[in-house]
């Protein structure tokens, strides 16, 4: 049987999502592809879920979210109405697309960046526009501002930036703020903002406040361990909430998302203890790859961008063959995710012996 498929989906890449290494020689696997929090979710959390499982499974949940949406306004003090959720932020950023585009509308991002934007873009019948990365693997806001057009419609910046681990500056965000059309939605995406250590990197809930054409993305993958639990959520004007809500996947937001997420709010003084840790070790394995003279990054993400371009897949089979499973970027760099102190010992142990590779 013979299909026809929609125009434009053969220009579409399907989402590549980090693999597990085969075993080494002495079959141990460590996965560093994906950003994932190496510690299981805290055991607080881990009761709420397991007290909620009976019910949560058997019956949908609540659509609204009430709990959750109202303790994520009382977090950052906002109103329920500002707050839309999604099966991880990633899916938020879908509807924001979907929301704001038509076919042949155009939604700009950095590129290097989250592989999802392209693919969302697509998806949807608009037309993603891709500029450049600086020198420096960071957005380029002065480009970003020189490629907008009358068909552009969303911006987003990843702030850190996937996979580099680059942040914007709080000024040149703001001056490039002042170059946006009103009717151009910028989306700060801050996946990875509870490890953002750079003093000089823009808050986007000001931003959000400041200007009405900011929303906010945030997810509970990274920082508090929920990635397989599918939940983020935007902060936005109503206007646009409103309308996020409309295309969003009915629920997509299981319950037992919800309670894991509420949890994890509650217990984000214990969270933060687990932040530092991931963030020490992240300078620490930052500092040894370029002391071993590695084309590291420095980055204020839960990973470390080598900038190795041509040697990156020599890079990543290198790690392959001792177990370690990183993400390659073929002719650009390599993303290892900072994982526990022992997994992060294994990565510089496998480092060595590839400096040939980067020389």
């Amino acid at each position: 049987m013979t299909h026809t498929f929609r125009p434009g989906l053969d220009q579409v890449a399907a989402y590549k999502p980090g693999k597990q290494a085969p075993g080494d020689d002495a079959g141990r696997s460590i996965k560093l592809s994906s950003n994932e929090n190496p510690f299981e979710p805290l055991p607080e959390v881990l009761r709420r879920i397991a007290a909620t499982l009976p019910g949560a499974v058997s019956r949908y949940p609540n659509l609204a979210a009430p709990a959750l949406t109202q303790a994520l306004a009382d977090r950052f003090d906002v109103a329920p109405e500002n707050i839309a959720l999604g099966a991880g932020s990633v899916e938020v950023a879908g509807q924001l697309i979907h929301a704001l585009t038509a076919p042949g509308d155009e939604v700009m991002f950095a590129w290097r960046s989250f592989e999802a934007y392209p693919i969302l873009t697509r998806v949807a019948g608009a037309v993603p526009v891709e500029v450049p990365l600086n020198a420096d693997a960071r957005h380029d806001l002065a480009a970003m501002a020189g490629a907008i057009t009358e068909r552009t419609r969303l911006i987003f910046i990843c702030n850190p930036n996937n996979p580099t681990g680059t942040v914007v500056g709080a000024a040149e965000l703001q001056a490039f703020m002042h170059l946006v059309p009103e009717n151009v939605l910028v989306v700060i995406d801050e996946a990875y903002v509870h490890f953002d250590r750079d003093p000089g990197s823009p808050d986007g809930l000001e931003f959000f406040r400041q200007h009405p054409n900011v929303a906010v993305l945030h997810t509970f993958s990274k920082a508090y361990g929920l990635a397989g639990l599918r939940i983020g959520y935007a902060i936005a004007r109503p206007e646009v909430t409103d309308h996020l809500r409309k295309v969003a996947l009915p629920f997509a937001v299981s319950q037992l998302a919800q309670f894991a997420a509420l949890a994890s709010l509650e217990a984000e003084g214990e969270l933060a203890a687990r932040i530092d840790l991931i963030v020490g070790e992240r300078e620490r394995v930052y500092e040894s790859l370029i002391g071993l003279g590695f084309p590291a990054v420095r980055s204020e993400a839960n990973f470390v961008w080598i900038a190795a371009e041509a040697h990156s897949e020599a890079i990543a089979a290198g790690f392959e063959a001792r177990g370690i499973a990183v993400r390659c970027f073929p002719g650009e760099g390599v993303r290892v995710t900072i994982g526990t102190p022992e997994e992060n010992e294994a990565v510089l142990a496998a480092a060595l012996p590839m400096l040939d590779a980067v020389r």
